[in-house]
């Protein structure tokens, strides 16, 4: 068992009440839609920590459970080491980080907004602090099941899981030993995978399948305690070992298909999806020859049943025909290209060649950290443009990096996964408002910036490490696209374009929210989801802050130009980036492609539409339309709730705003 956080006897790091209650009345520089944001989403239930409490976390309570948290991790890894630990110094140090979370200068992942601090990473497992990972089915003919239970165990925590369908062709599927034994489903996440992976190993290694009694799984609507969120009751997991059987008794004494491995993979996100408050986001990683693969969301009710549940995408080489897939691309936006080999063999472009991370095999879902079999990323965000010099940039990037080398001192509970961190180090130090800041500081300052940084953050690197007595991390820097993280200080996500300088943005809410009421005496414009029965779709009219252009105005071309850019100046790990493109130039995706082959590690491309379609996240309006909408509503001063965020709930991207899976 690895030690768990809490087994070390020592006193947890705290902040001074009297340092924090100086940031009580102070003002949070939010985005439009940044506090909602934040309560819906990030705002844990108070009674988690104390008993007698009540409500959900304001601002600076959510920034002093991180802080402390994350310190707190520091001085028990120093503490079990017998390194030295300085509690000045330390102190000084978390109060600035404290200061810069609290005005929006950096973030952790949503991931870490969520979960740093909390007993559950105290008493369960690290792994809720991390965004993404990758799980190869090479060995599935010896691994069977317990990759796939792998992959349920990730997203059930929050984790968005990459795969490849390497697997396929390696095993024949069994008719499986079907027992009177009974095995009684704990109620547990641990309960739910195991359960999974008992019946998967019947069909792929030909076990013993018990009959699954689903009675301990707790009631709809039950609090969820540790994780947050409320129980789906077994209705979710009955319904996937059912569509579980369906599937894989139709292939039975046949090879195990790349589709197969899709299928399973995307019915378990169906299900991680239904069964808890959190999203389930996935990239499958096929074959560039496997035309069944890339062609198998063109079915189209299995796409809305389950297939909708990953991005997929391709292993990509330097120098192959781009044609088909192309054409494919031009079609409905898949699928993604992902060149491994410069995965492997680059950091950041400009330095070339690098022999360091030869053992990565994929990507997380928004591939922007390359990965090995089994490892995890943190990611950590930061806001150029929320910054006026480069110098106070840099004091910003060093605390930001300090949490995400921090998130790898914890364990998780999967050892070989334990290995691989120890060794790799991997962060994602990102940023988000790239646009923004090119519009403030301009595009040539911006990339110096970046150039400078990034050797500051390697020399960083290497006085931390030494401290701690850890590897140095064998990549750092990253673009991540961002979504509800960026929300709550109006930056644009990632290195992508606004949608236009006016624009509603559909946020979506539970029906039982008891946030709704008060967002409907503030005048907000509240609809009834129309692709969710259980969903509220609440309107806000947003202006963006140094607009020059938006997505309809950008070329194709000047889009893969800036990722080449934060390629060769920043990304060590990889640019995540979705080039939309007009009709213009759908016919040129083959030429880029061929362009830019050798300056990207991945890329892919979406056509751009004003409206995608009703409710869509973002709608471009006028500024009489926005200055109209913004006077009948009032500013919220204050939210009060007993319910506690959602998590991940929401997935905030264009790609996955809409929950299929509800639509019944």
């Amino acid at each position: 068992m690895p030690m768990k956080l809490g087994d070390i006897n020592i006193r947890r790091f705290r902040l001074s009440d009297q340092f924090i209650n100086n940031y009580k009345d102070k003002d949070v520089p939010w985005g439009p839609i940044g506090y909602v944001t934040f309560k819906r989403t990030y705002a844990r239930r108070l009674n988690e920590f104390d008993p007698q409490a009540s409500g959900t976390e304001e601002w600076y309570q959510t920034c002093r459970r991180v802080i402390e948290g994350m310190f707190d991790i520091q001085k028990k890894h120093t503490h079990r080491l017998g390194l030295e630990w300085n509690d000045a110094k330390a102190q000084k140090t978390a109060k600035e980080a404290y200061d810069r979370l609290f005005t929006l200068k950096w973030t952790p992942p949503g991931r870490g907004l969520w979960m740093m601090g909390t007993k559950f990473i105290y008493e369960r497992t690290g792994a809720g602090l991390f965004n993404c990972a990758f799980r190869s089915t090479k060995d599935i003919s010896t691994k069977g099941g317990y990759l796939f239970a792998w992959m349920m165990d990730a997203l059930m925590v929050g984790i968005g899981v990459g795969f490849d369908t390497l697997g396929a062709g390696t095993l024949t599927v069994k008719e499986p030993t079907w027992t009177k034994d009974t095995f009684v489903i704990d109620d547990s996440r641990e309960g739910w995978v195991n359960s999974v992976q008992m019946l998967l190993d019947g069909y792929l290694q030909g076990k013993k399948v018990p009959e699954f009694d689903y009675s301990k799984i707790r009631a709809p609507g039950v609090e969820i305690k540790g994780f947050g969120g409320t129980s789906s009751g077994p209705a979710p997991l009955i319904e996937l070992h059912q569509d579980l059987k369906e599937l894989l008794n139709e292939r039975i004494d046949d090879p195990i298909q790349s589709v197969d491995i899709v299928d399973i993979e995307n019915l378990i996100g169906r299900c991680v999806v239904a069964g808890n408050v959190r999203r389930s986001a996935a990239l499958a990683l096929g074959q560039a020859d496997d035309k069944e693969y890339l062609t198998m969301k063109n079915d189209q009710e299995k796409l809305y049943h389950h297939r909708w549940g990953s991005n997929n995408s391709f292993e990509a080489k330097v120098g192959m025909d781009y044609t088909w897939h192309s054409n494919q691309s031009q079609k409905n936006g898949e699928p993604g290209y992902i060149w491994l080999n410069n995965a492997r063999h680059y950091g950041r472009m400009k330095d070339g060649k690098r022999y360091d991370d030869l053992k990565v095999m994929g990507f997380n879902p928004c591939v922007e950290q390359q990965l090995e079999d089994g490892e995890l990323c943190c990611l950590v965000e930061t806001f150029p443009a929320k910054h006026e010099t480069y110098e106070d940039y840099l004091q910003t990037l060093e605390i930001a990096y300090m949490y995400g080398k921090t998130v790898t001192l914890v364990n998780t509970h999967w050892p070989e996964t334990n290995a691989i961190m120890l060794k790799n180090r991997r962060i994602g130090l990102s940023q988000s408002g790239v646009v923004q800041a090119f519009n403030k500081h301009t595009r040539r300052t911006v990339l110096e910036w970046c150039d400078d940084a990034y050797r500051h953050v390697t020399e960083m690197d290497k006085e931390y490490s030494d401290w701690l007595c850890i590897p140095r991390s064998v990549r750092m820097t990253s673009i991540k696209p961002s979504g509800t993280v960026s929300l709550l200080n109006g930056s644009t996500p990632g290195i992508h374009f606004p949608e236009s300088e006016f624009y509603i943005r559909r946020i979506r809410f539970a029906k039982d929210s008891d946030l709704i009421p008060a967002l409907r005496n503030a005048g907000y414009t509240i609809e009834d989801d129309k692709y969710s029965p259980n969903t509220l779709c609440v309107e806000f009219p947003v202006r963006e802050p140094f607009y020059v252009k938006g997505k309809k105005d950008v070329s194709m071309w000047e889009q893969l130009e800036i990722a080449a850019q934060y390629q060769h100046y920043w990304a060590d790990n990889s640019v995540s980036i979705t080039v939309t493109f007009n009709n213009d130039e759908a016919p040129q995706i083959k030429d880029a492609l061929e362009l830019y082959e050798s300056r990207l590690k991945a890329v892919s491309f979406l056509r751009y539409q004003e409206t995608g379609y009703e409710q869509a996240p973002y709608e471009p309006i006028t500024e009489e339309q926005y200055n109209d909408m913004k006077s009948k509503i009032s500013p919220l001063q204050r939210l009060e709730s007993e319910q506690g965020g959602v998590g991940s709930k929401y997935c905030t991207t264009d790609s996955c705003e809409i929950n299929f899976l509800e639509d019944k």
